[in-house]
């Protein structure tokens, strides 16, 4: 029997919006901070294959490509649109990207495909369910020792971060990782070593650095 694919949520939850949210994010989440230390964390090595799950315009897939030129980048977003401006982008900056239509619990590649899974403020967009099976999808395409590396909100780790997630914890994919259910999420999926790395404050409150990785086979 076939499950009920849920409703996607695009970029900024409105898809009339999608062609705000690199200004959006830029000036609201300190972007050019959370990813760039999102790449250091990654440590990619020549050769690695890496998958940028709910890639959006291709910020963070872009950064990884410069950085790491002799690396496989892919990103797969959900969202036809935004892949068109992520398109634009990569082809402005002259890399060589894949980019795939696709959704994060569902994807479209077979076993132990990458040695790094890269996401940034998408896990949040997803139902608990959803997250469950995102999670486990990313399990699946990993290489044994491969590594996930999420930038996404987080418990509030201090009372200013706290006021600024009480709007965003009604919001119900949001509220998990608010009350910092994300690590266990990630164990329960079947990964190993997780560690939350990082915080920043931002204007919607914490967001926070983990990584894991794959127990090796």
């Amino acid at each position: 029997m076939s499950r009920t694919r849920e409703p996607y949520i695009p970029a900024l939850r409105f898809g009339w919006l999608t062609a705000l949210y690199d200004p959006v994010v830029r000036w609201t989440m300190r972007e050019a901070a959370f990813k760039g230390r999102l790449v250091e964390q990654a440590r990619i090595q020549p050769g690695h294959r890496v998958l940028d799950l709910g890639c959006g315009t291709a910020t963070l897939a872009i950064l990884i490509k410069q950085a790491h030129p002799d690396a496989l980048v892919v990103g797969l977003d959900g969202d036809p649109k935004i892949l068109g401006l992520a398109r634009s982008k990569a082809g402005a900056a002259g890399l060589d990207i894949g980019l795939d239509c696709g959704m994060a619990d569902a994807l479209p590649y077979p076993g132990s495909s990458f040695d790094r899974v890269v996401s940034s403020l998408v896990i949040h967009h997803l139902t608990r369910d959803a997250k469950r099976r995102a999670l486990r999808e990313a399990v699946r395409v990993l290489t044994p020792g491969g590594e996930l590396h999420v930038a996404d909100f987080g418990k509030p780790h201090n009372a200013l971060m706290y006021c600024s997630s009480l709007i965003m914890r009604h919001f119900e994919e949001v509220s998990d990782n608010i009350e910092g259910l994300l690590p266990q999420m990630i164990r329960e999926a079947g990964f190993d070593s997780v560690e939350v790395t990082t915080h920043y404050s931002t204007v919607f409150g914490t967001l926070s650095l983990l990584k894991a990785s794959k127990v090796g086979e």
